[in-house]
């Protein structure tokens, strides 16, 4: 816990770092659920 206590408020590039993966890992989110959503079945 002390890791990343140090990583979020030590420095800019550590708490930069944390943004990027967390942003990268909600995009990743974003697109799947997109395309889950876009590839069901039409009930026609």
């Amino acid at each position: 816990m002390e890791l990343w206590m140090d990583l979020l408020f030590g420095n800019a590039i550590g708490l930069l770092s944390v943004v990027t993966v967390v942003g990268a890992i909600v995009i990743v989110g974003f697109i799947g659920v997109m395309l889950a959503i876009k590839s069901k079945p039409k009930h026609s």
